[in-house]
């Protein structure tokens, strides 16, 4: 493969695009205000709501204030969602599971230490995402009222990280007690997150010797 094939497929360019997407959202919302045509989408109350989440923390999110960092009337938020909380927990529920795809696809093809480094992976091409996603609680998101439908994808969410620790332990270990799931979730979990969060605090990339630390603690563990 060219090397200008790689580069356009680094997580360095990856994260340039995803920037660079962002900013041309948010000008679009801009010129729209400006030409009195102003037709807020689905996707701009999310990106909003990410953007304060990130900046001020999941509690400065509030009706209010995705309005007006919008420049949106109220109603045009309560015409998409039927209050803050849904707001909230759609947007950890598509962010976490645009997060799960590439950890489940890992566990699915047998290969557990690339799903161990799919975090600092996708943490470096998606770091706005990542910083919303894995310094925050998924109680910080996930409370209060919802549509059925909603509560269902949750829950399915939570099923199948349950489901590929358990699958994990399984063909690793050959138990699935509640000692191997112990191990299995913080080889695959625990350590990554770990690992990660203080450059995500410092809205920085996990450097290389991220990759380093998971893959030298998955297996020490793996060959106990």
């Amino acid at each position: 493969m060219e090397s200008g094939a790689q580069d356009r497929r680094s997580p360095e360019w990856l994260a340039s695009r995803n920037i660079a997407a962002r900013r041309v959202g948010r000008l679009a919302i801009v010129v729209r205000i400006r030409m009195g045509r102003a037709h807020f989408e689905h996707a701009d109350f999310l990106e909003a709501a990410r953007t304060l989440a990130i900046e001020r923390g999941p509690a400065a999110v509030t009706v209010g204030s995705v309005t007006q960092h919008l420049g949106a009337p109220i109603g045009s938020f309560y015409h998409r969602f039927a209050s803050r909380d849904v707001l909230l927990a759609e947007l950890w529920l598509t962010t976490v599971l645009a997060f799960q795809e590439g950890f489940v696809a890992a566990i699915e093809a047998g290969d557990g230490l690339a799903a161990a480094l799919h975090t600092p992976h996708w943490a470096r091409a998606n770091l706005e995402a990542a910083c919303f996603l894995l310094l925050h609680h998924r109680d910080d998101f996930v409370r209060g009222e919802w549509p059925d439908a909603l509560k269902l994808r949750v829950a399915d969410q939570a099923r199948q990280v349950e489901s590929c620790v358990k699958r994990f332990a399984r063909e690793r270990f050959n138990n699935t007690d509640s000692t191997r799931l112990r191990r299995a979730s913080f080889v695959l979990l625990e350590v990554p997150l770990a690992a990660v969060r203080p450059h995500l605090r410092r809205a920085e990339r996990p450097p290389a010797i991220v990759d380093e630390l998971i893959r030298t603690t998955y297996t020490a563990i793996i060959d106990a």
